[in-house]
């Protein structure tokens, strides 16, 4: 499935909803939700630490360690399915991803804030490619300086975003709470740590 451009003022972004096949996915989603290591990470937000609203896993090359809101993640070994994902999505986007962030929503109630993923591991102008598992849930982008260059996105079961170029400095992103019932979700935003 071909990636679409989305338009939006100074961002570098593209979507395919369908990017995966409906059973593909399923299949992913399942083994993901079965054999990855879900933990609860800590996150500091002003000056106090507090638990993340989601789960997550960081995975990645050996060397691919990461620092976020002051914590630094080790990375755990590439499970075989994520593995063959990141040659499928390193061919697509013709780039060597070394890690992916794997977070878990058990339902509307986990979410995340707004944020950019602009940590200077991740280089000047980030490519992440964010695969999205399970149930739709909005994503938002905002932009950091001018308040109505806004966009929102809903990211269903086997969608992929790419975001690029100077996407992360001029916007952030979060996935808002939802009081409706949903379903878990499981995205993976893949990236190079460099």
């Amino acid at each position: 499935m071909a990636l679409t451009p989305i338009p939006l003022a100074g961002a570098r972004l593209w979507l395919a909803p369908r990017w995966l096949p409906a059973d593909q996915a399923d299949a992913l989603l399942a083994e993901l939700l079965r054999s990855v290591p879900w933990e609860v990470h800590r996150i500091r937000l002003f000056g106090r630490e507090h638990a993340s609203p989601r789960l997550s896993c960081w995975i990645g090359d050996a060397d691919a360690r990461y620092r976020y809101s002051g914590s630094v993640f080790e990375p755990r070994p590439w499970p075989p399915a994520l593995a063959r994902l990141r040659e499928r999505l390193g061919r697509t986007l013709d780039t060597r991803f070394n890690s992916v962030l794997a977070n878990r929503y058990r339902d509307g109630n986990d979410a995340m804030g707004w944020h950019s993923d602009d940590e200077p591991e991740l280089g000047p102008e980030p490519l992440i490619a964010s695969l999205s598992l399970g149930a739709t849930r909005r994503f938002a982008l905002k932009h950091r300086g001018e308040p109505g260059q806004r966009l929102t996105l809903e990211l269903t079961h086997g969608s992929l975003l790419v975001m690029a170029g100077q996407t992360q400095r001029l916007y952030r992103h979060a996935l808002p709470r939802t009081r409706r019932a949903v379903g878990e979700r499981v995205n993976l935003t893949f990236r190079r740590i460099v």
